[in-house]
């Protein structure tokens, strides 16, 4: 899984990528169809952010998340982009076997 990361007000270090990589390893271990991941990272004033966005199954799924603490807020969309995966697919899952149909050619008999 390729994970394009972004920042703003901040600085992309190697902490930031370790824990990116960690928290985000289980989702590309349950989903190995989503082949990239898109992140934005944001400092404001005490409040940290992140956005993750990504395609499964033909429809975006995205997470946001914020704390006081950067790593906790990546710990958090992670946990919010798995249960956002898992509902959708969970509903194209829903309807892969087809209803009957009800025939209503057939003409009751008189007695």
């Amino acid at each position: 899984m390729n994970i394009q990361l972004s920042g703003h007000h901040v600085d992309i270090t190697d902490g930031i990528r370790e824990a990116v990589d960690q928290r985000f390893n289980k989702i590309q271990n349950h989903y190995p169809d989503i082949g990239e991941l898109s992140m934005a990272l944001t400092v404001e004033r005490h409040i940290q952010a992140v956005e993750v966005t990504t395609q499964y199954k033909g429809a975006k799924v995205a997470a946001h998340a914020e704390s006081q603490d950067m790593y906790a807020a990546i710990g958090d969309a992670a946990r919010k982009l798995d249960a956002a995966l898992a509902k959708r697919k969970g509903s194209t899952g829903g309807n892969r076997h087809e209803k009957p149909v009800l025939d209503t050619s057939e003409e009751p008999s008189a007695p």
